[in-house]
């Protein structure tokens, strides 16, 4: 069983909830808060995100520093995914035990400055030292944005894929120091109606994938209208730079679903200033990913990065 196969499982294994409106399997869940007196309340979103030294940064090559800011950027980067914003932060190490002091305060002026960036105060958290590596855990609530929570299943037949940024690389560097779409993703909200919405951060092919699925549909992908970074390029392995933007994990920009109309006027008019929108792809009725290369079009896989489960 791996990691998805355990989330389906688990989304098939848990009760449905009254108050729980999006449970396992989105970018974030959904609550419906209390009733407040005198006052209307909109969904809560709530995200987690666990980074361990060794599999999502190594500590001795890029400091607490560094790792206190993904730590908080991945979990802004799902708020933006549903086109929320956030409300608050809670905080959870586990700190190695060797050099728990060197580590703490450093780990978290890298949670603050993403944290304050974003307007997100620090509500609370656990700390712990243990004799095993760093470990950070991200609790984040936010609010939804102007067009409510943005969903993984509401693409149609006929919609085009759009992505922000460039993709691929993330490696090099990005995958520590992006910054989280959330303004972007705002933005996007008082252009057109956006009608489902991921985060890239297993892959395009993976993520869109997601979305695919959720949605009951198939996506054709074209390859030259993928737009590849210039660290892709960089890459000295085996898969061409067309391949890395495709299947690179964390790269953290936005895939989402718009009409073809809306598509093409975001496409022609870039309103998101510092940021390029590219269309990547159509979705089908008939289910699948498939890639158009050179004209011709053919079935691939879902390919991106597999956390180590076992």
């Amino acid at each position: 069983m791996g990691e998805f196969e355990y989330i389906r499982w688990i989304r098939q294994s848990t009760p449905a909830w009254p108050r729980v409106l999006v449970g396992p399997g989105d970018d974030c869940a959904v609550i419906e808060p209390p009733a407040v007196v005198g006052g209307k309340g909109g969904p809560l979103l709530v995200t987690t995100d666990m980074l361990l030294d060794g599999s999502h940064f190594v500590l001795a090559e890029v400091g607490p520093r560094r790792v206190g800011r993904k730590a908080m950027a991945v979990n802004l980067s799902d708020i933006a995914a549903m086109g929320g914003r956030p409300l608050a932060a809670f905080v959870s190490v586990g700190l190695p035990r060797n050099n728990a002091n060197a580590s703490a305060a450093e780990l978290y002026l890298g949670i603050r400055e993403l944290a304050d960036a974003f307007s997100t105060p620090i509500a609370g958290g656990d700390t712990n030292s243990w004799t095993g590596e760093l470990v950070v855990s991200v609790t984040l609530l936010g609010e939804a944005g102007f067009q409510a929570p943005i969903l993984r299943n509401g693409a149609k037949p006929g919609d085009w894929l759009l992505v922000t940024g460039t993709l691929g690389g993330s490696i090099l560097g990005k995958h520590l120091d992006f910054t989280p779409r959330i303004a972007e993703a705002l933005q996007l909200q008082q252009q057109a109606p956006i009608h489902a919405m991921i985060d890239i951060s297993d892959g395009l092919t993976a993520d869109a994938y997601h979305i695919c699925e959720e949605s009951g549909l198939g996506l054709v992908l074209c390859a030259e209208q993928i737009p590849i970074s210039e660290a892709a390029g960089r890459m000295n392995d085996a898969r061409t730079p067309l391949e890395h933007a495709m299947t690179d994990g964390e790269d953290f920009e936005l895939a989402f679903a718009v009409a073809p109309e809306d598509g093409a006027r975001l496409v022609r008019t870039q309103p998101i200033d510092g940021i390029m929108l590219a269309h990547v792809g159509v979705f089908v009725g008939e289910k699948g990913l498939f890639l158009e290369q050179a004209r011709t079009r053919r079935p691939i896989e879902p390919r991106g990065y597999k956390h180590p489960f076992a």
